[in-house]
């Protein structure tokens, strides 16, 4: 699993995604991100060569993926910075996070029970291994004998069962209730009341859980099964509506991972303790301290030795740091994106599914959308902005996803005189001299647009998108008339189902899971779906990628395909840039890696002796 902010993710928030995090203009995190990562093997067919293609000439490939490796000194700090221009919100655990940032510090003290390879497919080397009926609907979990909590208290399958409950509960106020648990037998009865317990779920011994799926899928194999455990004999006593605001998740969490939670100050730092009991043995390190870092001092904080490595590097920095003294540079194509969104709709909280509405939408016509794709120069960001470090977006399935993402697709380049004759060809026609187009019916349109802050690049980034609209006839303003702060925004944009209505177009981004299954944030039922868009063909082919004929890759690489060129046609949100995830190493650390497939390694992070 990387060890990035990607994803947003969701990460799909959930999804996926979640719903890793990043900013509309910089490399803030995404509400997102899920950390929760698998993929399909993978094999030829629509997307493999093309996205390796999309990714071949990028400046990423000169990177190296892990820092010096060797034998370490005993003990010593590491420090870690969390680059945020906004506190990291504080829900700090697995099931309840919405945020990157907070993902970013439960991963120190919390891990996986599964562990992935490099295409991300589950694997038995984690604190679980696994095994599945022929059909796929049985899916039998071995814990370790020595997997622990941090109080000494064996992770139990009744604690991963009961994750499962909580998320499935009526009550559950987190984002990651969605498609890969209603799939489960028995979880729709239990969510709508209807049963006591989720029949899908039983707990065959202490150590061994048993989940039986009604419609298993492909993303089963890639991200679809929950593996984060929650220790029952803490939570048991707490409401499920309160769980997300207790003591528990917000000042004293546990988990099973190499560190421990020592001390807290709220959305500024935290500092751990080596776990000795870790069921890999004890960390090299005696103690981490991660601390927000905002992006205008990342780099003084690094050069002066304050911080040893940070979760992600400003990639409009790098040029003038790339020679930094006593620093290594790891890079990969990161699992991300960011997009430019249009608002459909609301969400409906009550029954958990988005209201599509789009004859209260300012951008319901798909003419003004393509003129809007049109009217940006998406490679010129990627290269002034970001030193070629990202690059133009066309699909919104990312090249980090090689054997799906399709480069073939002809998506909108920038053509500024296109964009103004779709427009004219639309109906939108400036007829009272200010400027500005009037809608097809001869309204005034103004659209506000919400983008968030962070690093010295996001407002030049959000002013030129305006200015681009601009020049060709839409008055569209910054909403509020400035930079929302990253919590904010994401709570303007949709995240728990809010929605605000002054908020017609939004530049985001997604940390994406590894299972390329979009249905977490751009299905129905899906609180991640912030455009609030729902379209029949989009849900079909959605159904169809993670049908039983989708466990043959080749048909799922082609239902992916004709999903990206729907995409590509409909625009309910389009991709600004795909982008590359840059973490500076202190040289004298060894052993730190962001490969995907190294999914347990921050026990053997140490200085060189």
């Amino acid at each position: 699993m990387k060890n990035f902010s990607k994803a947003l993710l969701a990460l799909m928030l959930v999804l996926v995604l979640a719903l890793a995090a990043c900013s509309g203009g910089d490399d803030q995190k995404d509400a997102g991100k899920e950390k929760e990562e698998g993929k399909t093997e993978q094999k030829e067919g629509a997307g493999e060569d093309a996205g390796e293609d999309a990714v071949a000439d990028s400046p990423i490939s000169a990177f190296d993926t892990r820092s010096e490796t060797g034998e370490v000194e005993e003990g010593g700090t590491l420090n870690f910075g969390l680059v945020s221009d906004t506190p990291f919100e504080g829900t700090l655990n697995f099931n309840f996070y919405a945020g990157a940032p907070d993902a970013e510090v439960i991963e120190w003290f919390d891990e996986s029970l599964l562990s992935i390879d490099e295409d991300f497919q589950y694997t038995q080397d984690g604190a679980a291994t696994f095994e599945h009926s022929d059909d796929y609907k049985v899916f039998t979990f071995k814990i370790g004998d020595n997997v622990n909590w941090h109080d000494g208290e064996p992770v139990k399958a009744e604690d991963w069962a009961f994750s499962y409950e909580v998320i499935g509960h009526a009550d559950y106020d987190g984002p990651r209730y969605g498609s890969d648990f209603t799939v489960i037998e028995g979880m729709e009865a239990y969510n709508a009341g209807e049963a006591e317990e989720i029949s899908g779920i039983k707990v065959v011994d202490e150590k061994t859980l048993e989940i039986t799926y009604t419609n298993p899928t492909p993303s089963l194999l890639a991200g679809g099964i929950w593996t984060y455990a929650m220790p029952k004999h803490i939570f048991k006593d707490i409401a499920v509506a309160d769980m997300s605001s207790s003591d528990a998740v917000r000042k004293n969490p546990i988990g099973m991972g190499p560190f421990k939670v020592e001390s807290i100050v709220p959305g500024e730092s935290v500092v751990y303790s080596k776990n000795e009991d870790y069921w890999q043995g004890a960390p090299k390190l005696d103690e981490v301290v991660l601390k927000v870092v905002d992006p205008s001092v990342v780099a003084n904080e690094l050069s002066s030795g304050k911080i040893d490595v940070v979760d992600a590097f400003p990639a409009d920095q790098y040029e003038t740091n790339k020679d930094m003294e006593g620093v290594k540079f790891l890079g990969d194509v990161d699992n991300a994106y960011t997009y430019i969104g249009f608002k459909f709709g609301t969400w409906d909280k009550e029954n958990a599914q988005v209201v599509y509405k789009p004859e209260e939408s300012k951008v319901s016509d798909v003419a003004l959308r393509k003129a809007m794709w049109y009217a940006v120069d998406n490679d010129a960001v990627g290269e002034n902005f970001y030193q070629g470090l990202r690059w133009a977006g066309t699909t919104l399935i990312a090249p980090s996803h090689a054997n799906f993402h399709d480069a073939t697709i002809e998506a909108p380049k920038y053509d500024k005189e296109k964009a103004i004759e779709i427009l004219t060809d639309a109906g939108y026609v400036d007829t009272d001299g200010d400027g500005f187009v009037e809608d097809p019916d001869g309204n005034e349109l103004k659209l506000n647009f919400a983008s968030m802050s962070g690093g010295e690049v996001a407002e030049p980034i959000a002013n030129y998108y305006i200015q681009s609209w601009r020049d060709i006839g839409l008055d569209i303003e910054l909403l509020d008339g400035r930079l929302q702060e990253f919590n904010t925004f994401y709570d303007r944009v949709g995240n728990g189902g809010n929605d605000d209505p002054e908020v017609d177009v939004y530049m985001g981004a997604w940390s994406v899971g590894s299972d390329v299954d979009p249905t977490g944030l751009y299905g129905p039922k899906a609180m991640f779906n912030f455009p609030r868009y729902v379209n029949e063909k989009n849900t079909e082919l959605l159904e169809k990628g993670v049908s039983d004929e989708a466990f043959d890759v080749e048909f799922r690489q082609n239902v992916y395909k004709e999903w990206q060129q729907l995409m590509v046609e409909e625009i309910p949100v389009f991709p600004t840039l795909y982008r590359a995830v840059l973490v500076p190493v202190n040289e004298n650390l060894l052993n730190y890696t962001i490969d995907r497939d190294d999914n347990f390694y921050r026990h053997e992070i140490g200085f060189k002796k």
